[in-house]
């Protein structure tokens, strides 16, 4: 299991936005605060999902290395 922190902002139109600051590119929105948190999971796994795809289509000779700090 993973964990992400995400930033939630509350639209001022209405309805709410997320962000996973650890995952470029990786946003979503809802209507509820439960909408946005639902379509934060989904999002995540899609973004997870789309970067395993990516690692399977590299180029001959490239690897991906995991680096801990």
């Amino acid at each position: 299991m993973c964990r992400f922190y995400s930033i939630i902002h509350k639209e001022p139109e209405g309805g709410y936005s997320a962000e996973v600051p650890s995952l470029p590119g990786c946003y979503t929105d809802g209507e509820t605060l439960e909408e946005v948190k639902a379509n934060l999971r989904e999002a995540i796994q899609l973004y997870l999902e789309a970067t395993e795809e990516d690692y399977e289509n590299l180029p001959s000779g490239s690897s991906v290395l995991e680096v801990s700090v």
